[in-house]
């Protein structure tokens, strides 16, 4: 994991607004501050939760999509270490383990790939080495039966998420099979192909090497959902999916209906809970949307798919606070970290 950098008490509280007679959340997160007594740590602390960011846009760029998902990290820090630590959530049950910086990757495609298919495959080549690595941090956390929360980055990294996941659950003896489950409120189904990594086809490849073993797609859009992909989900007993348009449009069922019937399609083992918030309306990310569900939507698909299934980590990914294109927008920083204290807050109720 050499590009991994582990976090310490200081670098927390450089980011904590300290205030007289309050207690912010990053005075008490917990921190590693040696490295190299990691795991040890893992096996000591009473943190249940560690939470990582993956600060890259190398999948999306892989993909063709708009680049800038590599900017929600920081904005996400600054919020939530400057939320208020109370009777709702504390703080010390997480670790903030630290961030993964591919920057040197990125510096070199771009400098020495030429043309837009050498670039292209250089990225989807990259990908594979952020696979590696996610992979090795995610399989010790879980095998030391503690949870992760990643923030993107990508969707790309679902991929290694579930891998790592389900090798490291099934280390620990808490699944009998490396393999475990999905619930992923997205407009997207990722479902795309085998044609070089990407944050488009997380979940074929996660499928394909058997670590997927069931997967829920809550919102997808009817609108950009290929035919052959439809037709691989409908042919699939393993994968399930209901649509954006069921849910809003045609009212077939409540959102919290849709989200019931994903946690009790995958209630059978270990579950990964994925949000792309590409799926949230007018959120700034790879693919925004003008329809989609509304930030709401976002925090109770969270807070009712923590505590109605078995989570086995939870993923924030595609959120940018500035894209490539020149838009910005601050407040995806805020969303995501009321997303992850709603997790938290669900998993410890």
């Amino acid at each position: 994991m050499k590009h991994f950098r582990f976090y310490n008490k200081q670098d927390i509280l450089s980011l904590t607004k300290l205030r007289r007679y309050e207690t912010k959340l990053g005075e008490r997160l917990q921190t590693v501050n040696d490295p190299l007594e990691f795991e040890s740590f893992l096996q000591t602390t009473k943190a249940g939760y560690f939470l990582i960011g993956i600060p890259e846009d190398i999948g999306i760029r892989a993909n063709n999509g708009t680049p800038g998902a590599d900017t929600a990290w920081l904005p996400f820090m600054q919020s939530f270490l400057n939320i208020q630590s109370n009777d709702f959530l504390g703080g010390d049950e997480i670790v903030l383990l630290g961030h993964f910086d591919f920057g040197d990757i990125q510096y070199l495609i771009d400098h020495n790939a030429h043309g837009d298919e050498e670039k292209l495959e250089a990225y989807r080549h990259a990908v594979n080495t952020i696979d590696d690595e996610v992979e090795t941090l995610i399989k010790i956390i879980t095998e030391a039966k503690k949870i992760p929360i990643i923030i993107g980055g990508g969707h790309n990294n679902a991929y290694p998420l579930i891998k790592g996941a389900s090798k490291g659950w099934h280390k620990a003896g808490i699944i009998p099979l490396a393999q475990i489950n999905c619930i992923n409120l997205d407009a997207h189904s990722d479902f795309r192909p085998i044609e070089g990594r990407h944050s488009g086809n997380a979940f074929r490849y996660a499928e394909e090497d058997g670590y997927l073993q069931k997967y829920c797609i809550v919102g997808l859009h009817e609108n950009y959902l290929p035919q052959n992909i439809w037709i691989d989900i409908v042919n699939n007993p393993f994968i399930d999916c209901i649509t954006y348009e069921d849910i809003f449009i045609h009212e077939k069922r409540s959102f919290l209906q849709a989200v019931a019937h994903a946690t009790g399609f995958t209630e059978d083992n270990l579950c990964g809970i994925e949000l792309d918030l590409d799926s949230v309306q007018n959120v700034l990310s790879s693919a925004a949307t003008p329809s989609g569900i509304l930030p709401v939507h976002a925090r109770q698909y969270i807070s009712f798919a923590a505590s109605g299934s078995k989570p086995a980590y939870l993923h924030i990914c595609e959120g940018a606070a500035k894209l490539a294109n020149g838009q910005a927008d601050e407040s995806t920083g805020k969303l995501i970290s009321y997303l992850v204290s709603d997790f938290v807050k669900a998993m410890s109720s």
